[in-house]
């Protein structure tokens, strides 16, 4: 895990040109750790191959982080051959570009593209793959590792794999390493969770399964950890005796647009809150693991979720807040209600926003509460962590015109502006003693640079090198489902009585506000 920028490789690095039947590709000549691989995408013709995976990949190529030996097979149920494939994913690359194309880098990814015409249920597809995975072996040197990308519709994910078992296509052997690649959701409920998980292990090791979730391929997510253990002024005050509470806030300015017969089953809950907030809120709440070990990072996550207080239906009702958002205004313009949505049922009750108060049973964090909340067509686009630590006490200006200390309150920015910042209280100049909130600022584009990115390419060059920090473990899954299981329950009980009501370009229903201000509390808002 870590950067994968250019800013690795010496701007004197002289590039070696390797020419072969295969395409060239510019090497930097040192520090190549990912072994030869054949990238297998399943359901190559969809939107996550064409805005995510294949972008992630030539980025990967440009910064010199993919091996000579390697090559990509789409596999999908579109009728299509290998040339034409590449002819769209040519037009694709040039579209979605937000920076100068590498010619040469794009020609040697092309080369190196191939594609199988399937259905993801015939067993004769995969038929096929063997035989063309040999050739691919045979023609690009790599040696028998496959990653497999599961970029489909979760319903495909038992059967694919089962399909590729039969096969002998996930079989390591000789030291080949063979991954597969499973992309949220992670079932709808823990019983369908729980379901997949043994339908995976009955035919992988768990050491070959990697769950994704696309929000810790944000550097400050990942950063997280580096700041909290690498650092030593922070980590002696994360904690209860120093902390007043956390904010983790996923806000979208968007509706569900073209995801509606996806969401109207979902919803913010089930699509938010058992991934990535919880994911994040295990980076920021977690103890410190004894090494920086993938098995090590996940038992932390593991005992962190383990220690979540299940809540009981009296402490749903008080402790949690569902919303719908209704007709608005953003930015300057009319938008429709969640209900007039396109393949959006006009009667449906599927919240659109979840808040909630969530408490760790933990002698580090005993009394702080973790407040969580996620929306679609909110006030402004957001994903950030707030901690907010304690005022200290007023003692000292009792006698001054201050009459009461800010807190200092450390945010951690995962997107749009990825950064750092923390305020705190400095004397305003002039003769009278006063305090006024000052803030210390960290941006990642000022001190690194803003390399090209769709936050995959970390967790794209993990997968190669076998690194599986920043994925989830069965238990990790099954875990997030049981702090979420107990609220939709209570919810789908309540029916219409559930959900609260909020118009677009808003921060969410009122009752979310009200969620933290009978703790004395507040959300932290943008205008």
């Amino acid at each position: 895990m870590g950067p994968l920028g250019a800013e690795e490789f010496s701007e004197n690095v002289e590039l070696n040109f390797q020419d072969d039947n295969s395409g060239v590709y510019p090497q930097a000549g040192q520090g190549q750790t990912r072994p030869p691989t054949i990238f297998v995408i399943f359901g190559a013709q969809g939107d996550l191959t064409k805005r995510k995976l294949i972008p992630a990949l030539y980025n990967l190529a440009v910064s010199r982080h993919l091996p000579q030996e390697f090559a990509i097979l789409g596999v999908d149920g579109v009728s299509m051959n290998t040339e034409d494939f590449r002819v769209k994913i040519r037009r694709d690359i040039q579209e979605l570009s937000t920076h100068p194309i590498e010619l040469t880098i794009k020609e040697w990814l092309l080369d190196r593209l191939y594609y199988l015409s399937g259905d993801f249920r015939n067993p004769q597809t995969y038929e096929h793959l063997r035989k063309m995975l040999s050739e691919l072996d045979t023609q690009y040197g790599t040696g028998g590792n496959y990653l497999y990308y599961m970029a489909t519709s979760p319903s495909f994910f038992g059967e694919i794999v089962q399909n590729l078992g039969a096969k002998g296509l996930v079989a390591q052997e000789n030291k080949q390493a063979r991954r597969i690649v499973i992309e949220k959701p992670f079932g709808h409920d823990l019983s369908s969770a729980q379901t997949l998980n043994s339908t995976l292990r009955s035919v992988l090791d768990e050491k070959q399964i990697y769950r994704i979730d696309h929000y810790l391929g944000k550097e400050t997510v990942q950063n997280i950890l580096v700041f909290r253990f690498a650092n030593g002024i922070f980590e002696p005050v994360w904690n209860r005796q120093y902390i007043d509470h956390v904010q983790i806030t996923v806000a979208e300015t968007l509706g569900v647009e073209h995801r509606g017969t996806y969401y109207d089953k979902a919803g913010a809950l089930r699509d938010m809150v058992p991934n990535h907030l919880l994911q994040i809120l295990a980076f920021v709440a977690m103890e410190p693991p004894n090494a920086f070990d993938p098995e090590a990072v996940r038992n932390e996550k593991a005992k962190l979720l383990r220690a979540i207080q299940p809540m009981n239906p009296m402490e749903v009702l008080q402790s949690t807040v569902a919303g719908q958002y209704g007709a608005g205004i953003y930015n300057g313009t009319q938008v429709l209600p969640y209900r007039s949505e396109d393949n959006v049922a006009s009667t449906s009750l599927r919240e659109t926003y979840t808040a909630m108060t969530l408490s760790i049973e933990s002698w580090r964090w005993e009394g702080v509460p973790f407040y969580l909340r996620t929306g679609k067509r909110l006030k402004k686009r957001v994903t950030e962590v707030v901690i907010q630590f304690k005022s200290a006490p007023l003692m000292l200006f009792r006698k001054t015109p201050v009459d009461r200390l800010t807190p200092n309150v450390l945010v951690i920015r995962i997107q749009p502006d990825e950064g750092i910042s923390l305020s705190f209280g400095a004397k305003i100049p002039g003769p009278q003693v006063q305090v006024g909130s000052v803030n210390m600022d960290f941006q990642y584009a000022d001190y690194f640079g803003d390399a090209p990115s769709t936050g995959y390419e970390t967790l794209l060059h993990d997968v190669m090198a076998g690194d599986a920090t920043l994925f989830q473990r069965s238990d990790n899954v099954e875990l997030g489902w049981s702090v979420v299981d107990p609220i939709l329950k209570v919810w789908d009980s309540l029916g219409t009585h559930a959900i609260h009501s909020y118009s677009a370009g808003t921060w969410g229903p009122p009752d979310a506000d009200a969620l933290l201000a009978k703790d004395g509390r507040m959300w932290r808002n943008y205008e």
